[in-house]
């Protein structure tokens, strides 16, 4: 990880991330018929307002609750997931994290398990521990507010021994504070009952994460990314026969996929086959099975990627100690892996020995603990061991080994429910098996300037773990920073958190928080300061009350204003000159760039970040330090051609974007032309100078909202739809077969409808099919929504309406153009003819006598 610049993560998936795309029953589960006084559980007797079933419910997966993550992970791995007892052990600051993720991310049950109490350094990162409940058991005091996460989930409290026979009521098992001998004893058991184990850990900056998930664990989906497909231009009969796609576009495969075809006109052999393993030739080309004995090939098909299951081994924690496979998260420091992998032996080791971890910045306990690294190093037989010890690097884990660090929890807890959700989904690579991870960028440059003792030592306070690390000086600054965050949703709650955990603004400081946006059901699946009572509620309110509840002393004011040149009396000169820096967690390019100039304008700090399913990117722009976010672009993404998207789409992209432009044009556009016309006096002056064909495109749109199309009642919105339905999906399809009927010839005596054209055919409108209906009803309740009529969710209305609807008939008409490419639709639009003009301004009524406002609808997700 590096401090200046852009990180871009991505632990379960290996495609880069673009800028542009940043973004963000009643059945009792297994471990929770616990009845000794050792656990403890919630268990609510009814369901809740809100439809989300009480903890442990056995119901169907809740689309509304987890639409987000069902698009990563789908179905299939969701239900496995939901099959998954969880046990967590350990609720210091790192286990209460995983605890959070693994239960936001809906497995069965999560059993949280510690038999230590409350201390003040665990309040440094545990923000489910109040200063009430400093001697309490940690796990039975969090249990109440983890349980309030996810209604789906059971959560229970455990605070017995750890017996081999209690294990086995879990599927997954994740290990956290706890000694070397409890995770090889443990781990052994684990490894030889099929039981899979993570065990992740933090010292100070450090942090470490181990998976053993069994001998055979199977891998449904190696990567998480939507199976790839191309169309094909030619197959070879030979020994292996060779596949040449269509050069429009890179195929994308690699060697060692497997793929299936269909729509092969001639070589019907290969439809529908078993998966083929291919062997890439080159960018347009790959080689698959003998294919000499079959027909031979005559035009088109099409060539699917099919994901395929792989077994991966696994070593227990003893034998994968010895010979470590370790996953390198930061190539900067190629050899630091290796060094930590004996330094954390070394701290469990001066544990064990004192009963104790080194204390801050004791220079005689660092002195022990690289002897002790040195003696381990020298026992070492296998791979493990390191031709020489880093001793500056394992003086640091000593000085730092009592150190509490929320962000770094974070990362590592993060980071381990991921690796959980792989256990129970078999979706994603797991961690093969070691994950090592340091942040020192975070301590004073320079060797020379060393923290003492002193200044380090524990106070009885909240922020012990973190002084453990940094010192006094540097809490009380963060106490007195004044810090804007932008944003409440996904990031912006967990960034609150850990504001919160930190003590930034905490004294004299304070932060500002704004959000326009109110909180919704999906929100609940990943802004985990919001419950589901809050529903409604403003996010930046919500979260703000929240994160007071985790740390009382910290000064925090929610706004509910966008950013941006309307907002800038608000956020003015004054606003920003007494800020100490600025973070970003917005979900949109233009408010990320509009921030990143306003920042280089006031100069600034800029925490940026984003997340799109499994990646995420961070960048730290400091002012004459680094570039700022707006210094680089990503390269233009590659557009769809409009006579593709309109006429002959032949990829699911295509149909996407296709969609995504006719809700753009129906319920954005149309409505704010029109309310320019009936607003704006200049409107007609600057339509007139629009290029090309676009002033007749843009009147008759007006027309059509004013006039032909304007509703007086939802049963003309209702027939509007169901017009518009006939319109897109049968008739526009029957012209285009008219011109281009489906045996027809190019002029060199191809078929026309081959490579990239694929023959469409009209639909006939039934109201016995859903999908047709859903069109419909959700078509009428957008246009009724610009006019401001009521909408209408009467199904049964909507069909009876539907049996009185006349819709036209159509009859396909010759003379009518349509463009093959765009150069072809360029050409035709370089005229414009006057007439045409001046007859659509002469039907165009009067703006005084239009009685209705309309309202464009914005895209939401």
């Amino acid at each position: 990880m590096q401090l200046h610049g852009r990180v871009i993560s991505d632990v379960m998936s290996s495609s880069p991330l673009s800028k542009k795309r940043r973004l963000s029953g009643t059945e009792t589960k297994t471990g929770s018929h616990c009845s000794s006084s050792n656990s403890v559980r919630t268990d609510l007797s009814h369901t809740p307002a809100n439809g989300m079933a009480k903890n442990g419910n056995d119901a169907e997966i809740d689309e509304g609750l987890y639409s987000r993550q069902l698009y990563v992970l789908g179905h299939e791995a969701m239900k496995r997931m939901q099959n998954s007892n969880v046990l967590i052990s350990g609720m210091r600051g790192l286990g209460v994290e995983i605890a959070k993720n693994v239960i936001l991310g809906g497995v069965r049950s999560v059993t949280v398990h510690d038999q230590g109490v409350a201390e003040w350094r665990d309040l440094s990162s545990q923000f489910y521990l109040r200063e009430e409940d400093l001697g309490k058991n940690r796990a039975e005091a969090s249990q109440p507010r983890l349980a309030e996460l996810n209604n789906y989930v059971s959560v229970t409290a455990y605070t017995g021994v750890l017996t081999e026979d209690y294990l086995t009521k879990f599927q997954v098992v994740v290990l956290t504070n706890s000694s070397l001998d409890e995770q090889k004893q443990l781990g052994e058991f684990c490894h030889s009952k099929g039981i899979k184990l993570v065990v992740a850990d933090t010292r100070g900056l450090f942090g470490q994460l181990f998976c053993d998930f069994g001998e055979e664990m199977i891998v449904y989906d190696t990567n998480g990314e939507q199976p790839l497909s191309a169309m094909i231009s030619m197959i070879t009969k030979d020994k292996p026969g060779v596949v040449t796609c269509l050069d429009e576009a890179r195929h994308g495969f690699e060697s060692g996929d497997y793929v299936t075809f269909t729509e092969i006109q001639g070589m019907k052999e290969l439809n529908g086959c078993q998966p083929v393993e291919i062997k890439v030739l080159g960018p347009y080309t790959f080689s698959i099975c003998d294919t000499t004995g079959f027909s031979d090939y005559v035009r088109g098909g099409i060539v699917s990627q099919v994901k395929m299951p792989k077994k991966i081994n696994f070593k227990s924690i003893t034998s994968s100690m010895a010979e470590p496979e370790i996953m390198m998260t930061d190539f900067a420091k190629f050899d630091r892996p290796g060094q930590l992998h004996i330094g954390f032996q070394a701290v469990h080791a001066f544990q064990k020995k004192h009963n104790r971890l080194p204390a801050p910045w004791n220079q005689a306990d660092g002195d022990e603990l690289l002897t002790l690294a040195k003696e381990l190093n020298s026992a070492q037989t296998g791979s493990a061991k390191v031709e020489e010890l880093d001793e500056a690097l394992i003086k640091k884990m000593s000085y730092l080994a009592a150190g509490d660090l929320s962000p770094v929890n974070a990362f590592i807890g993060g980071v381990a429910a991921q690796e959980v959700m792989k256990a129970s989904t078999g979706k994603f690579l797991p961690v093969m098996q070691w994950l090592y991870f340091d942040a020192l960028e975070c301590l004073f440059e320079g060797e020379e300037i060393m923290l003492t003792e002193e200044e380090c030592s524990p106070r009885n306070c909240r922020y012990d773990g973190q002084i453990a690390v940094f010192g006094t000086k540097l809490q009380k600054k963060l106490a007195d920073q004044r810090y804007f965050l932008v944003g409440a949703g996904a990031i912006g709650c967990e960034l609150l958190k850990n504001f919160a955990m930190i003590g930034l603004a905490s004294e004299e400081g304070e932060v500002i928080v704004t959000d326009m946006d109110t909180i919704e059901k999906s929100n609940l699946n990943r802004q985990f300061l919001f419950r589901p009572s809050d529903v409604t509620k403003m996010k930046s309110d919500t979260a703000a009350a929240a994160v007071r509840q985790m740390n009382p002393s910290v000064k925090i004011t929610a706004h509910q204003n966008r950013v941006g040149p309307e907002t800038e009396r608000i956020y003015d000169d004054d606003f920003f000159e007494s800020l100490d820096g600025v973070t970003n967690a917005l979900d949109n390019v233009d408010a990320r760039m509009y921030m990143d100039r306003r920042c280089v304008y006031y100069r600034k700090p800029l925490l940026e970040s984003g997340t799109l399913g499994t990646k995420g990117n961070i960048q730290v722009v400091i002012p004459f330090l680094t570039e700022s976010y707006s210094s680089s672009q990503d390269p233009p993404e590659k557009s769809i051609p409009i006579c593709t998207l309109k006429n002959f789409p032949n990829a699911i992209e295509h149909t996407l974007q296709w969609a995504r432009d006719e809700f753009e044009g129906l319920f954005k556009q149309a409505p704010e032309n029109a309310m320019q016309y009936l607003t704006d006096p200049k409107f007609m002056e600057r339509t007139l100078k629009l290029p090309g064909a676009q002033p007749v495109e843009v009147l008759e749109a007006v027309y059509k909202s004013v006039v032909t199309d304007c509703p007086h009642s939802w049963g003309d919105c209702v027939a509007w739809a169901r017009n518009h339905w006939q319109c897109q999906y049968s008739n526009n399809i029957r012209q285009l077969l008219h011109n281009f009927p489906p045996d027809q010839l190019t002029s060199s005596g191809a078929p026309f409808w081959s490579g990239p054209k694929r023959c469409p055919h009209p639909l006939e409108f039934s109201t016995s099919n859903d999908l047709h209906v859903d069109y419909v009803m959700a078509a009428a309740n957008l246009f009724a929504q610009t006019y401001g009529l009521q909408c209408n969710t009467d199904r049964a209305g909507v069909i009876k309406i539907l049996q009185d609807v006349k819709v036209p008939t159509f009859t396909p008409r010759s003379g009518v153009k349509i463009h093959v490419s765009d150069q072809e639709l360029q050409n035709s639009n370089s005229s414009v003819d006057d007439s045409k003009l001046e007859e659509m301004k002469s039907q165009l009524p009067i703006p005084e006598t239009f009685q209705f406002k309309l309202s464009p609808i914005d895209f939401e997700k």
